[in-house]
């Protein structure tokens, strides 16, 4: 039979070489044992096993989308951002995912949505990688590890540990505004398009006069806000536990594009000074009153990935890329992602994951990285120029797009973050705003969580819902009552 002159639909080795039967392994006589030189059997076999990556340690199950940023408020005077001037149109893709649960666990388990944005401006790239809450449950970095063991699993039974759990927030009272929001209706959206997007922490913009102000991004959902109840969600989790893939993917496909409204939150240096609390504390909110967001744009989803794996598992975003204009600030929490974030992607992806192309920026990259696992692709126009400062033409740098300076002062040292701290009074006004079924449902939440723990973690638990507001502890000691009359 001639070769079939179609090389389009013609089946190839990774080598390029046409494949003559893909149906039958070599093997001694039809009855024989499969021959070692059959390379193509061990091709298939060899890349089979390597399919697979290591999953994320958190934000593992994720669902995402490309669309389009559109600036449509003017803070010019506040940046130089070129992605956040009047009429700017920015590609990018998002990522929301929940924190806790691996590869395989269900989309509708009450967890904290991640909602991670990466935006290809034409300076780079910028991401902005948060969640569906305004703050988090720990301030400082070196607790991080130890609040992500107590939402994994248990080394000896394998299985998530309520005890471990509480007994850390029982033992980390900062963490009571996120517990409060968690185990309320917000904890367990339909879908991702029915849940706002927060950067969390205080980053900073400025302007080409050097001036800093420090900023929130909020991201609120225009599709309304829509949640599940523990029995809901129970019962679609019975049905399946890819809701949020479904829903998301099927939204976007039938042409029904959702969108947020993009708003920021601004403070002066100034204002920063006189606060009664730290505004670079990721546990904590500026008030609405006193900071106004500010509708600066529009985001809208609307094209789906064509290859999750390659689009959204190894899309990769670090607090680490920002892009001239935008800028970090003190918050401890912020700057120990600025590190670990970026070295995930290293360990998970392999040295050049931003070369990859979801994660490649759509503007001209020069730098001097050389080598490494998998680097595929070439040297800078000249080749002699791969060290710097040098002689043959290399990029330089470019001092236009230098940060203002930051005062700091203080000693260096270990300062207790809850010194002084007040861990009460926000979760408390959040509280106060819960009508009576509301609460009601956040005290059966919490209850249903807690059920089986040690009596001395519960009490203790229990003892800071009480410092929130005496109606809090009362009333999830009543829905503990009521699931075990002897607690």
């Amino acid at each position: 039979m001639p070769p079939q002159d179609d090389r389009n639909s013609r089946l190839t080795t990774t080598a390029g070489a046409p494949v003559a039967d893909n149906q039958n392994s070599l093997t001694a006589g039809d009855r024989g044992p499969v021959l070692l030189q059959d390379w193509k059997l061990i091709e298939k076999l060899a890349h089979q096993n390597r399919e697979r990556i290591p999953e994320r340690v958190v934000h593992a199950k994720g669902w995402g989308a490309h669309g389009m940023f559109r600036i449509t408020g003017d803070i010019s005077h506040l940046t130089c951002a070129k992605v956040l001037q009047p009429g700017a149109e920015t590609p990018m893709i998002a990522r929301f995912s929940t924190v806790a649960g691996e590869m395989g666990a269900a989309d509708h388990e009450r967890d904290v949505r991640g909602f991670a944005l990466k935006f290809y401006t034409e300076e780079g790239n910028w991401d902005l990688v948060g969640n569906n809450t305004p703050v988090f449950f720990v301030r400082d970095p070196l607790k991080f590890p130890d609040f992500i063991h107590t939402q994994k699993r248990h080394p000896r039974t394998n299985l998530r540990s309520a005890t471990a759990m509480w007994d850390f927030w029982s033992l980390s009272p900062e963490s009571l505004h996120q517990v409060t929001i968690l185990f309320s209706d917000r904890g367990l959206p339909v879908s991702p398009m029915h849940m706002n997007g927060y950067g969390s922490h205080t980053y900073s913009l400025w302007n080409d006069d050097g001036d800093r102000v420090w900023v929130k991004f909020h991201f609120k959902t225009r599709q309304g806000h829509r949640h599940y109840t523990n029995a809901e969600a129970e019962e679609v989790v019975g049905r399946t536990r890819e809701g949020y893939q479904e829903a998301l993917f099927g939204t976007i496909e039938e042409g029904n594009y959702p969108r947020w409204i993009a708003q920021v939150q601004v403070m002066t240096e100034a204002q920063a000074g006189e606060l009664p609390f730290n505004p670079f504390d990721v546990t904590k909110v500026w008030p609405h009153a006193d900071f106004p967001p500010i509708e600066i744009g529009v985001l809208e989803l609307n094209r789906n990935p064509d290859n999750y794996f390659a689009e959204i598992e190894q899309l990769a975003f670090s607090p680490s890329n920002v892009v001239r204009g935008i800028g970090h600030s003190p918050d401890r929490m912020l700057q120990g992602r600025i590190f670990a974030y970026a070295d995930a992607h290293r360990y998970r992806l392999g040295t050049h994951y931003e070369a990859l192309p979801v994660n490649r920026p759509r503007c001209p990259v020069h730098h001097y990285h050389k080598d490494g696992a998998m680097r595929f692709f070439g040297n800078m126009p000249n080749s002699d120029a791969y060290y710097e400062p040098n002689s043959f033409g290399g990029p330089v740098e470019d001092g236009s797009f230098t940060d203002p300076p930051l005062q700091i002062e203080g000693p260096a040292a270990r300062f207790d973050h809850r010194e002084e701290n007040d861990d009460f009074s926000q979760p408390r006004a959040l509280f106060l705003l819960f009508d009576d079924g509301q609460k009601a449902r956040l005290f059966a939440n919490i209850a249903a969580a807690m059920r089986g723990i040690p009596d001395a973690i519960a009490e203790r638990q229990i003892e800071l819902f009480g410092q929130v507001h005496p109606d809090f502890g009362a009333g999830v000691c009543a829905a503990l009552d009521a699931l075990d009359p002897q607690f």
